[in-house]
C-alpha cells in the first residue's frame, strides 16, 4: 500500500507513515537506493522474524496459495 492508503486506512496522516516506515527500515539497517524497495525488505525482514503464518494474522492474501495433499494451506513461492 501508498503511504496515502496506510494513512487513509489508519486514520494517520501520511506523514506519520513515512516517518514509521523510515523509522522501522532504520532499525533493521534497511537503506534504500535505486536497487532496494524498502518495503520489500521490511516485509522480509518481518517474515523471517514472525515466521511465514506471520502475513496470515494481517489478512494479506498470497497469491501463490495452493493446498497440498495433507489439506493445508501453503504458499508455492515462499516455502523451503
Amino acid at each position: 500500500m501508498t503511504n496515502a492508503a496506510i494513512a487513509e486506512q489508519t486514520v494517520h496522516t501520511e506523514k506519520v507513515v513515512e516517518n514509521t516506515v523510515s523509522r522501522v527500515a532504520k532499525a533493521f539497517s534497511i537503506r534504500s537506493d535505486g536497487n532496494v524497495n524498502v518495503r520489500v525488505l521490511l516485509a522480509l525482514a518481518y517474515r523471517s522474524h514472525f515466521g511465514d503464518k506471520a502475513f496470515d494474522k494481517l489478512g494479506i492474501t498470497c497469491h501463490h496459495m495452493s493446498v497440498g495433499p495433507d489439506g493445508q494451506q501453503f504458499c508455492r513461492q515462499h516455502t523451503n
